[in-house]
């Protein structure tokens, strides 16, 4: 079945058609490694793990690169601010992005490729520009000249004199052009550096992912994907890099994810709003935070929530009591139904596909007969999976504790609310109405309402 994708070159919805008909590269920029990833840096780790799974549905080979960037300025400056080398923050700060990622059950991506392995590809493409006349050293530096293409800034849609007032661009004497980058910088002795013909020093940012995807993908790319933050200047300028080197096309297919912000607002640490992943992992569960991200298309700007938390929370257990409920049937290994694969064909439409899956726990929930049942759960599971969902089995899904710090449960343990509502009843036998009282009171800060029914029957459900 034919993909359709937005290209935000071409700024309309493509049949999407690799360069070789069985093989699909697929490049994600990746994290800086120099601090725990936030929710706005899972967006697209999410967003393209999803496209990633529908592509190897439909395609023979999909190789999936996502870079590491473990050489920057940031990173060089947080070491010095840590007291610690680069390699332990780095690794430090590596190994907790991938625990983070895989408890949002992100698939690993084909290859990983990280900065510093790739400065020899870098220096060559260094090269090839100073060769062709798109380059010039410079004080130590060498620089990209932006002037030498003609049609630099058609990504984001702008002309180079409003790209240039729009960004904050650095001011240096030796700069031909204000508007052009640095593809190479002097390294003073405390900092990293290479041994390169124009002395030594490291690379500069939008240079490692030129040379990274073309090591691993090609001069030419299927897609390259990112945050809407990347078109300027990072993908611009990788373009120009990439595509005056070696005169193509650099890549068929541009795909963006929309701009993430907390509660309304901008996340800031001084709002008291900025989210690491970590963070929320310790007050919802992976599932929830990975639902929430997926529950608004990606191009368009989501806002995340506690609310939203709970609403997927709220999602996720009606889908697991369908596969609760159906424990006795056993589910087979299937394709994933068509309604939810047509809904990704369709430049990844993930909330209508997640509609899809509320349909299947309906059809689940109403199927009588033992065949029915089966083929509906099988079906539920199998759509689940390729949008990273329902990967828990279902009755621990409902045993999980969770700390509740963010002033509302995101994550119940039915089990522990079961021992609460018991242990409320036994007060109010022993005439401790001050203990039931403290009960009720805090199963009703935590978002769940206990209903007193006849014959001293306790009931409870979640505030809507």
């Amino acid at each position: 079945m034919p993909i359709y994708l937005h290209n935000t070159l071409s700024r309309r919805k493509e049949l999407f058609q690799p360069l070789k008909p069985d093989s699909v590269g697929l490049y994600v920029c990746g994290p800086t490694v120099y601090d725990l990833a936030h929710i706005g840096n899972a967006r697209p780790v999410v967003v393209f793990d999803v496209l990633f799974r529908l592509l190897k549905l439909q395609f023979k080979n999909v190789t999936y690169v996502r870079n590491i960037t473990d050489i920057d300025d940031k990173i060089i400056a947080a070491a010095a601010k840590n007291v610690e080398p680069i390699d332990a923050l780095t690794a430090r700060t590596d190994k907790a992005f991938h625990e983070d990622m895989a408890a949002l059950y992100a698939l690993p991506p084909t290859a990983e490729p990280r900065a510093t392995q790739h400065i020899d590809s870098m220096q060559r493409l260094i090269m090839m520009l100073l060769e062709k006349g798109h380059a010039y050293v410079a004080d130590g530096h060498v620089l990209f000249h932006v002037p030498s293409m003609p049609n630099y800034g058609r990504l984001s849609g702008h002309s180079r004199e409003e790209l240039i007032a729009g960004a904050r661009v650095d001011v240096a004497p030796y700069k031909k052009d204000p508007a052009d980058f640095v593809l190479w910088k002097p390294s003073t002795p405390e900092q990293p550096g290479w041994d390169s013909p124009w002395g030594r020093g490291r690379p500069g940012w939008h240079i490692e992912c030129s040379a990274m995807s073309e090591a691993h993908l090609g001069e030419t790319l299927d897609i390259h994907g990112g945050g809407l933050d990347l078109i300027f200047p990072h993908h611009e300028n990788e373009i120009a890099q990439s595509e005056c080197a070696h005169g193509k096309p650099f890549v068929r297919t541009w795909m963006h994810n929309g701009f993430l912000i907390v509660e309304g607002e901008k996340m800031s640490k001084s709002l008291g709003n900025f989210f690491t992943v970590r963070d929320l992992l310790t007050k919802a569960h992976g599932e929830t935070i990975r639902l929430t991200l997926l529950s608004t298309h990606y191009r368009q700007p989501l806002d995340f929530t506690l609310d939203g938390l709970r609403q997927s929370k709220h999602a996720l257990d009606r889908l697991y009591t369908a596969l609760r409920d159906a424990a006795d049937v056993p589910a087979v290994e299937t394709e994933p139904p068509f309604d939810v694969i047509a809904a990704l064909e369709d430049d990844l439409n993930t909330p209508m596909a997640i509609t899809h899956l509320h349909e299947l726990a309906t059809k689940l929930n109403k199927a009588k007969a033992p065949k029915e049942r089966a083929e509906a759960k099988s079906a539920l599971l199998a759509g689940g999976h390729v949008l990273g969902l329902l990967q828990h089995d279902p009755e621990k899904w409902f045993h999980q504790t969770v700390s509740t710090g963010l002033g509302a449960v995101l994550v119940l343990n039915e089990a522990e609310i079961e021992r609460q509502i018991d242990a409320r009843t036994n007060a109010r036998k022993a005439r401790n109405f001050l203990e039931a009282d403290r009960i009720r009171d805090e199963l009703a800060a935590h978002g769940v309402l206990l209903e007193d029914g006849p014959g001293g029957k306790t009931t409870w459900r979640l505030k809507d």
